[in-house]
């Protein structure tokens, strides 16, 4: 990502967008703030952020629905940032697409931590990319599928593309990269989102689920990525270079 970066935060209250601009500004991003979603689907069509850190409770709007606009209308990061801390939420949120879920109250280095850890999935910098050339420079296939690594692109056996979230896509190639062999929960939340899982985190269990409903011929019977009860999943299918 380059040094000025565009992000966009919307929250009802001027306090916090105004307190979250100040903040990224210094650490070199440029913040648009926004208090509504009408605010937001303006700039998402004439100047698109590259990331946007989205409160739910707006008053008189959903900000669920405002998540799924985003997730089916546009390419962007997406971090949910909300005093709604219940369980069902988060599943909810990360179920859209969300690429994290940080509830309020929240520490601004934390928050930046995993604005840019989302960051790093949507675009691997020059560091990622000179570690690993040859993982990340060509397609790999399995069972019919095609992932290409350098554009960042999933192809069905029908030779149709099938979106992927930057979460979703992390997700998918770190399973790929270690075929027949059983990972766990936390081994996935940190090789794709850089943090230890926390107490009743079901990141991984939700990004699993919206996978297999993309790439599972029979999504309630997976054959690719298959649960392994008590330690985590396994990638089934053989994996090979393009």
């Amino acid at each position: 990502m380059s040094a000025i970066t565009h992000l966009a935060v919307l929250d009802d209250e001027p306090a916090i967008t105004r307190l979250l601009a100040q903040y990224l500004t210094t650490h070199g991003f440029r913040v648009s703030e926004l208090h509504s979603g009408a605010a937001l689907m303006q700039l998402m069509a004439n100047d698109p952020p590259v990331l946007v850190l989205l409160d739910l409770g707006l008053p008189g709007e959903d900000g669920l629905v405002l998540a799924r606009r985003l997730r089916e209308g546009f390419r962007c990061g997406l971090v949910i940032v909300t005093g709604r801390g219940d369980a069902v939420d988060k599943v909810v949120g990360l179920e859209l697409g969300a690429d994290d879920y940080v509830t309020k109250p929240f520490d601004l280095r934390e928050l930046l931590a995993r604005v840019k850890a989302v960051l790093r999935r949507l675009e691997p910098g020059p560091a990622a990319a000179a570690s690993a050339p040859a993982r990340d420079g060509r397609a790999i296939r399995f069972a019919g599928w095609q992932l290409d690594t350098a554009a960042r692109r999933l192809t069905g056996p029908d030779d149709r593309e099938v979106a992927l979230t930057a979460g979703e896509y992390e997700l998918l190639l770190t399973l790929a990269r270690h075929p027949g062999r059983v990972l766990s929960r936390d081994f996935l939340l940190e090789a794709t989102r850089g943090r230890a899982a926390g107490p009743f985190d079901r990141t991984i269990d939700v990004q699993i689920g919206r996978l297999r409903r993309k790439i599972e011929p029979q999504p309630d019977e997976p054959q690719i990525i298959k649960s392994v009860r008590g330690a985590g999943y396994l990638f089934v299918p053989a994996v090979e270079p393009v």
